[in-house]
């Protein structure tokens, strides 16, 4: 086997393991952990749930960072009165990052005596905001959530309940990510249970380390943000689990989501979340270090080889074309032709809002990978900063979602 077989094997190898082996390899040792678990209880017969205190309420301050979110606002305002929550043990902080639209002008008109607004005269992006909103409130529990993210009611109480134990961080929940249009699962939602499913599995082996900015809890003690973060949702829990803290994904706090049919502003939103992606390890290369031990082991497997799926791709395609002489590389490069004009096509047809149907798994695929692939060139040249342009938004005030813990609402994963 000469060089470029080896390199184009080992690329194969890299990017099926991350997407398949890893995650076969997790649920073996879950369902392993789940084993011994079950033996521990069945031989001593201890109470296996470690179940909150009574009367275990702590206070929480929901902090929400607003850019230009004139079409969402109103609904989450009107989602934040829907929580279920003791009123005296909730905040509600809105934090206006120097929005150009109207809404400063909704937001003031909508709150009430429960909810404050900060104004924020320059724009410095959502973390600023957030460290500034979590400097004025005394509450023990912060809860970040975005403008355009609706909580189910019973979120705030899933999320606070496992702060009765001392070693717990950071608790993030499940966002269901919603096509604007009903038209069948898209790539991107299809993927969103994908990773879903992957962050249950490591929350069983207690090595959940990132988490997401639609619902995420921290202890105020220890939300210290110091460097400007492009993606601090994934950087902030992934920094305490590596300071020994734990972080849990608890998949029954449930947040909604809506993805835009801009196909524009949802490649813009990868690219700017693959050049975070890289900011975070180049700024921690110790994650790599093995003495972590199985922190390690989920950082390379999950975060690093994803984040090198792109470049993988490429050599392993130049190698293909380099090697397609013999009948079996000719084979392979067919396949990987075929699989990225799946792609292409499935481009050219969301673009004219044609029925994508098969074509969106490889679609969100190759989408995703040259966003990251961009988002590390971005990173790179500094062209990627702490603010951004907000999404476009679908005004959720005629529709806003209402969610209830029993109405049959559950994360697919």
């Amino acid at each position: 086997m000469n060089v470029l077989h080896t390199i184009f094997w080992g690329c194969f190898i890299a990017v099926a393991y991350n997407y398949a082996g890893y995650p076969l390899l997790l649920f073996l040792l879950s369902t392993l952990s789940q084993a011994k678990a079950d033996l521990h209880y069945l031989l001593r017969r201890t109470n296996r749930r470690c179940a909150p205190p009574n009367g275990y309420v702590p206070t929480v301050a929901v902090l929400v960072s607003a850019y230009n979110e004139a079409a969402v606002i109103h609904a989450k305002v009107e989602n934040t009165r829907e929580l279920d929550y003791p009123n005296d043990r909730l905040e509600i902080w809105f934090g206006l990052d120097a929005p150009s639209d109207s809404t400063a002008e909704i937001l003031r008109r909508d709150v009430d005596d429960r909810m404050r607004i900060l104004d924020f005269p320059t724009r410095r992006g959502k973390l600023a905001v957030l460290g500034d909103l979590a400097r004025q409130t005394a509450a023990e529990i912060l809860v970040l959530t975005d403008a355009n993210t609706m909580l189910d009611r019973h979120c705030i109480r899933k999320l606070v309940r496992h702060f009765c134990d001392p070693q717990v961080a950071v608790v993030t929940g499940e966002e269901i990510r919603k096509p604007v249009r009903e038209s069948g699962p898209s790539g991107e939602s299809i993927y969103w249970r994908y990773e879903s499913a992957i962050k249950i599995l490591e929350n069983r082996l207690n090595c959940a380390q990132g988490a997401n900015g639609a619902a995420l809890a921290i202890r105020k003690s220890l939300f210290e943000p110091k460097v400007s973060s492009i993606v601090e949702d994934f950087q902030i829990p992934l920094e305490l689990r590596f300071r020994g803290h734990r972080v849990v994904y608890d998949p029954e706090a449930i947040a909604v989501e809506e993805i835009t049919p801009n196909l524009q502003a949802q490649f813009t939103r990868r690219v700017r979340i693959g050049a975070g992606n890289y900011q975070t390890l180049f700024r921690n290369p110790r994650y790599l270090n093995p003495s972590y031990g199985l922190l390690t082991f989920t950082f390379i497997s999950h975060r690093l080889l994803r984040w090198l799926t792109p470049l993988c791709l490429t050599v392993a395609f130049l190698c293909n074309i380099a090697m397609v002489n013999t009948m079996q590389f000719a084979a392979l490069f067919a396949i990987q032709c075929v699989f990225y004009s799946m792609a292409l096509l499935g481009y050219i047809r969301q673009k004219r809002a044609q029925p994508v149907a098969c074509l969106s798994l490889p679609l969100s695929f190759c989408s995703m990978n040259l966003a990251l692939l961009l988002g590390f060139c971005a990173y790179v040249m500094g062209k990627q900063g702490a603010t951004w342009n907000a999404t476009p938004r679908t005004s959720l005030q005629e529709h806003m979602i209402h969610l209830d813990a029993d109405s049959g609402m559950r994360p697919a994963a």
